[in-house]
């Protein structure tokens, strides 16, 4: 029995699973459709939500608001869009911003254009985001862009006062106002800002999203690799690093993007 579970309290227990958020999600729905569930039976139904929880199947054609409720929610629908569309990178298929739109609104229909658009800055670097996009391009970019996406929020507001000059010692959080000015000429010749400065800056944002980060190590080997960055190179590089994946555990290694041996066999009795 693994005993790290009596380790924290119940409220901290609470916070980390999210039990309260699908708690109350379970008995909203249930009154909703109280007729039709209580002929289908109170606690069958809610053994079944709790299931389909687990299983990663409960966010399929709900509203976003409910999608990106939690880390959990977020993963098993970057599952559920990889296991509905793995077909597209088999097939070698390149599709465009809109394209990619339109299959997540096929999964949840309220999906939001920004988080896609977002994406494709990613793939392209922020240039011609009309572009078609391979879907293992896209979907490991997405993957980041999806499950981060407050943190990525905040890293871009601190970017983005650093290439203003703001001084990197008050960086820590994206309300700071305190600045110094640097010499536009050395921005205007290399692109982006410091890694190790920009590090530092993560480093201390990271501190106030507690476990919703990728790991330091991760980070810290992205930013290591170069003297500057720019934020969408980061970004990439954040998408191509395959031990943040792993740890989200929503998709397979690039290696083993397109191999899904039971979808093929439900294919092929098609």
């Amino acid at each position: 029995m693994n005993t790290d579970r009596f380790s924290v309290s119940a409220e901290e227990y609470l916070a980390e699973s999210s039990a309260l958020f699908y708690l109350n999600d379970a008995v909203t729905q249930l009154l909703q459709h109280r007729d039709e569930f209580i002929q289908f039976g109170i606690v069958r139904y809610f053994a079944e939500y709790f299931t389909s929880v687990k299983n990663g199947n409960h966010v399929l054609f709900r509203e976003f608001s409910y999608v990106k409720g939690t880390a959990h929610n977020r993963a098993s629908f970057i599952h559920i869009f990889w296991k509905c569309f793995r077909q597209i990178g088999k097939n070698r298929d390149l599709l465009t911003m809109t394209e990619y739109t339109s299959l997540l609104q096929l999964l949840c229909p309220d999906f939001p254009v920004e988080i896609v658009q977002n994406t494709a800055k990613i793939v392209l670097m922020e240039d011609a985001t009309d572009c078609p996009m391979s879907l293992s391009d896209f979907i490991y970019a997405f993957q980041i862009q999806f499950y981060y996406e407050e943190l990525l929020e905040s890293v871009l507001v601190i970017y983005e006062d650093l290439l203003e000059g703001k001084n990197p010692n008050t960086v820590i959080v994206p309300t700071s106002t305190s600045a110094e000015t640097i010499s536009s000429e050395e921005t205007d010749t290399q692109e982006g800002v410091e890694s190790s400065v920009l590090l530092e800056c993560i480093e201390g944002l990271c501190e106030r999203f507690k476990h919703k980060h990728p790991p330091l190590s991760a980070i810290k080997e992205v930013l290591e690799s170069s003297t500057r960055i720019s934020y969408y190179g980061f970004l990439m590089a954040l998408a191509k690093h395959e031990g943040i994946s792993q740890g989200i555990g929503a998709l397979p290694n690039r290696s083993d993007l397109l191999i899904d041996p039971e979808m093929d066999q439900e294919l092929e009795r098609l």
